[in-house]
């Protein structure tokens, strides 16, 4: 209107308070400032480096690690259909593309999918799930494919939260933690309970501490779920079976819905380690456990060997969930229309992979081996050389894709960081990143016990880079503590 005010509808006073609360350190400030460094020094601008090495994310093809010949080639196939009249692509691929195509609405990877996923690809993850498990049936119809392993847990918690006051739901998260979990949760306006893993036993879990911070919490909220991530991120750890029966056994005596993050199944480098799915454990347990526990599990395509982070593909499979609930679940994923169809192909080929006496086997097999066994030789590495470091002590890396080692900072520059307003070992990974170019994420940023520092590593990098990365954080830590001794 002529003559009105000019009026800001969205301020940063009247926007949705609760996405104020979210907090992402894995592409936090450190990240951001790492981006306008690069920026710099493509302008010329002279730093000690020349470049700079992210190692904050687990995005393993943008760390050099190379895709399986065998998914690209069926997703071309299935991009470009074409390419089934010519002769560069073996038979089987061929054969996947062609079934995958049949399944998509007029042949094309472009078309809606249903919203829970295309139905053959559902029928082989639970296919996959049932040989995983040694026989536990899995049902399709469970089985809900997903947008990366996020889409489903913040799926899941959306189901879980309600009430208010000392009714609002609350939901056990271990500390340290990834933080897509506190993030949904602040987003969701939840209560976050934590319950910290022993990091002097390898970073496991540990009952009496699951049952004093569920007791602490039940005085101001209403305990609903327990979120579990094993093989560990950001701690590295792969909890044993006995640990698994321990949880189980726990939220079926306090009722809690159990959410197995389970993406990093395959990354287990440890001699003695396995990873043990929650659902077969859950099995083994017998009927009073297996008919009862409510459980959601998930999976991915962005890490293990297959590292295809972009493509955004995942499923989660339901277990012992109230019909009218599930019923209400596939309404809410239904509103999203589909999660996107490539990222569903590529799970199928991560669940329904090349079998022997088929013409790409040996290819694969020796792909994927060799990725593994890159993986359990780099984490070994960044393990021995970490506790090189007089200052540093890194438990063994036994599965997932990072090192989360312990850093004890001097006095002084503990306090310098919080004069600064900032945590003591965020202030130690800006230090760093200015000084070396290295982008790690401070322990800060997935939560710690009171009074102890950490950083977060991946260890994706190529070999020689990893070496030389680490070499750099060995002579940064040194100079740092003498600096502020």
């Amino acid at each position: 209107v002529e003559g009105s005010q000019h009026f800001t509808v969205l301020t940063i006073d009247t926007m949705n308070p609760t996405v104020k609360n979210v907090e992402y350190a894995v592409r936090g400030p450190i990240v951001q400032r790492a981006m306008q460094i690069e920026k710099e020094l493509r302008e010329g601008v002279k730093k000690p480096f020349t470049e700079v090495i992210k190692a904050n994310i687990g995005d393993a093809h943008a760390m050099g690690q190379q895709p399986i010949t065998f998914f690209r080639q069926v997703l071309a196939l299935c991009s470009y259909p074409e390419l089934l009249n010519e002769n560069m692509f073996p038979e089987d691929a061929k054969n996947r593309a062609r079934r995958i195509l049949q399944a998509c609405g007029g042949g094309s990877v472009g078309a809606y999918s249903a919203s829970q996923g295309i139905d053959c690809v559902r029928q082989d993850v639970a296919r996959y799930i049932e040989r995983r498990d040694g026989g536990v049936p899995c049902d399709p119809d469970n089985v809900y494919l997903t947008t990366g392993a996020s889409d489903g847990i913040v799926t899941m918690l959306k189901l879980l939260v309600c009430g208010e006051g000392a009714s609002r739901t609350g939901v056990m998260i271990s500390i340290p933690q990834y933080p897509l979990y506190s993030a949904a949760l602040a987003e969701l306006g939840a209560v976050q309970i934590n319950y910290y893993l022993n990091e002097e036993k390898c970073w496991s879990m540990d009952l009496s501490e699951l049952e004093s911070s569920l007791a602490e919490a039940r005085k101001h909220c209403n305990p609903k779920a327990l979120c579990i991530i094993n093989p560990g991120n950001p701690t590295g750890q792969v909890q044993s079976r006995q640990c698994i029966e321990d949880v189980i056994r726990f939220a079926a005596k306090e009722r809690l819905f159990l959410m197995a993050d389970e993406v990093y199944q395959d990354n287990v480098y440890a001699e003695g380690c396995q990873f043990h799915s929650f659902k077969k454990v859950l099995f083994e347990l017998g009927p009073e456990y297996s008919d009862n526990v409510e459980l959601a599990s998930f999976h991915s395509t962005s890490k293990c060997y297959m590292g295809e982070c972009g493509f955004r593909g995942g499923y989660m499979e339901v277990i012992n969930m109230d019909a009218e609930v599930q019923a209400q679940l596939s309404k809410l994923v239904s509103v999203r229309l589909c999660p996107p169809v490539p990222g569903q192909a590529l799970m199928d080929l991560v669940v329904n992979s090349p079998q022997p006496g088929e013409p790409s086997h040996i290819t694969f097999m020796k792909e994927r081996t060799a990725t593994l066994s890159l993986l359990a030789e780099k984490a070994k590495l960044t393990e021995q050389i970490l506790n090189t470091v007089p200052g540093i002590t890194c438990n063994p890396v036994q599965g997932a894709m990072y090192s989360f080692p312990n850093i004890s900072l001097p006095e002084k520059s503990i306090k310098e960081a919080k004069a600064l307003g900032q945590a003591p070992d965020m202030f130690y990974c800006m230090k760093l990143l200015e000084e070396t170019g290295i982008c790690l994420v401070p322990g800060s940023g997935f939560g710690q016990k009171d009074g102890t520092y950490h950083f977060r590593m991946t260890i994706l990098p190529p070999t020689d880079k990893l070496k030389i990365l680490l070499a750099k954080v060995k002579e940064f830590h040194q100079k740092f503590t003498q600096q502020y001794s």
